[in-house]
C-alpha cells in the first residue's frame, strides 16, 4: 500500500459534488486510507437538481468553495495583485486569456490564502478548465505545486491550455488517445511527468451477492443506463432502439438514471418529448439524478446495461455496470476501446446506429449462456484493471516523484 502520512493535499473539483462525482469521493476515501490529509476544494456548488448522493451533504460541509458572487471581489483582488505581471510570467499573450486570468484571479487569491493557512503541500485539479487556471495562477503568486487530470477532449476545457499545463508538476490522463491529443496541442507545454491512469470504481461495493440471472422468454427485458442527460450520451438513440424492439413485439423496460446540466430544465425536456413522439411512455423511464445505492440497485435488477454515447472519453458508467456483473453494450467511440475489446468483456456497436443497437440487444437477450459469460468476464476485467485504489496510488506516486 502506498502511504504518505505527511502529505497535505488540496483536492480541487469544479462544482463538487455533482451527479457524476462518485468516483472522486471513492478516490478521496482511498487517499485518506493511505494517510493523506485531503482538503476538499471546489469552484462553486452544483445546481440543486444535480446533488443526488447520500454523501453529498457531508461533501458540501467539507468543501471550501472558491468562487464568489460579490462583484467587488474581482476589483479588490485585481488591485491587490499585479495580475498583468502574472500574465507576462505565464508567457501568455492575447487579451482573451488575460480576461480569463482576471476572472479566475479572485478564486486564485482565495486558494492561495487557504493553502497558506492550512500548509498545503500540493493541489491536484480534476479538470483542465478554469479550475486548472486557478491553481496555475495560485502557484505563480507563490502557492504550492499543482497537477491536473485530463478527463476528456481538450476542446471541452476552454482556451489557454498551455498555461494550465506548463507549470504543472505532473498530469494524469485517462487514455492513450487523450494523451496523443494533449501532446499534439500542448507541444513544449506538455509536462515531463505524465501518468496514464483511468478513473476507477469500488469493486468491493459494486458486486453481486447472487449470480446474474438471464431473462426468460416471458420476462420483461430490463435495460438500464446511467449518464447525464446530454445529446452526446445517445439516450435518444437508445430510445429509438427500444422503439424498434417494441415494434417487434418485445416487452422492454428501459430506465435511465441521470439529469441534464440544468438540473432538469434542459435536455431532459427534449428526451421527454421524444418518449411521447415514439409512444414509449410504458417502456422508458427517466429516473433523474439518483444516489449511488439506487444506481447499484437498478444495476442488479437489470438484464443489460446499455449506453449509446456518441463520444465517451472512457466510461465510468460502463465500469460500474461491469463490476456489478451486468452484461454491457456500449459504443465504439472515444477511449472506450481502450477499456473494452468487443465480444470479450462487453459488446460495442457503432454510435448513432439504433438499428444495430436494437439487433444486438435482441440477439443477446436470446443467448443466456453468452449473457452469463459477459457477467463473469466483465466483472473480472474491472476488478483486475479499474479498481478505485489505482487513482489514489497514482496521485501519491506522482507527488512523491516530483517532490524528491
Amino acid at each position: 500500500m502506498h502511504t504518505d502520512t505527511d502529505l497535505r493535499l488540496g483536492y480541487l473539483v469544479p462544482q463538487f459534488p455533482g451527479q457524476t462525482h462518485i468516483f472522486f469521493w471513492r478516490e478521496i476515501a482511498e487517499l485518506e486510507k493511505r494517510g493523506v490529509d485531503v482538503h476538499l476544494l471546489s469552484t462553486q456548488p452544483p445546481p440543486k437538481g444535480l446533488i443526488a448522493h447520500d454523501w453529498s451533504a457531508e461533501a458540501i460541509a467539507r468543501t471550501t468553495y472558491l468562487a464568489s458572487k460579490n462583484p467587488f471581489d474581482l476589483l479588490r483582488a485585481a488591485l491587490k495583485q499585479p495580475w498583468m505581471q502574472i500574465v507576462r510570467q505565464m508567457h501568455i499573450d492575447g487579451s482573451s486569456v488575460a480576461r480569463d486570468i482576471a476572472i479566475c484571479l479572485p478564486a486564485a487569491v482565495r486558494l492561495l490564502n487557504y493553502a497558506r493557512a492550512h500548509s498545503l503541500d500540493h493541489i491536484h485539479v480534476h479538470s483542465c478548465a478554469r479550475a486548472a487556471l486557478i491553481a496555475a495562477i495560485c502557484k505563480h503568486m507563490g502557492g504550492p505545486t499543482f497537477s491536473v487530470t485530463l478527463h476528456g477532449p481538450m476542446s471541452d476545457y476552454g482556451r489557454g491550455q498551455p498555461l494550465k499545463w506548463r507549470d504543472a508538476s505532473f498530469a494524469t490522463i485517462i487514455t492513450r488517445k487523450l494523451e496523443a491529443e494533449a501532446k499534439s496541442e500542448l507541444g513544449d507545454a506538455f509536462p515531463e511527468h505524465v501518468y496514464i491512469r483511468p478513473m476507477g470504481v469500488d469493486t468491493n461495493v459494486l458486486k453481486r451477492k447472487t449470480a446474474y440471472v438471464p431473462p426468460k422468454a416471458d420476462d420483461t427485458l430490463k435495460i438500464f443506463s446511467c449518464a447525464r442527460l446530454n445529446v452526446v450520451k445517445g439516450h435518444q438513440n437508445a430510445m429509438e432502439a427500444v422503439h424498434l424492439l417494441v415494434q417487434q413485439g418485445i416487452d422492454v423496460l428501459f430506465e435511465i438514471a441521470g439529469e441534464d446540466d440544468a438540473g432538469g430544465s434542459g435536455y431532459r425536456r427534449v428526451l421527454e418529448q421524444r418518449i411521447i413522439d415514439l409512444g414509449l411512455a410504458d417502456h422508458v423511464r427517466l429516473l433523474g439524478a439518483i444516489d449511488a445505492d439506487a444506481v447499484k440497485a437498478k444495476l442488479l435488477e437489470a438484464h443489460m446495461f446499455v449506453l449509446a454515447s456518441w463520444h465517451e472519453p472512457l466510461g465510468v458508467a460502463y465500469m460500474e455496470a461491469m463490476s456489478c456483473g451486468v452484461p454491457t453494450i456500449g459504443t465504439n467511440s472515444g477511449g472506450v476501446p481502450e477499456m473494452i475489446t468487443s465480444g470479450e468483456t462487453a459488446i460495442l456497436v457503432e454510435p448513432k446506429a439504433p438499428e444495430e443497437l436494437a439487433q444486438m440487444i435482441l440477439e443477446l437477450s436470446q443467448q443466456p449462456s453468452e449473457l452469463n459469460r459477459l457477467s463473469v468476464d466483465g466483472r473480472a476485467h474491472i476488478v483486475a484493471n479499474f479498481h478505485a485504489a489505482l487513482g489514489a496510488e497514482t496521485l501519491i506516486d506522482g507527488i512523491n516523484a516530483t517532490r524528491s
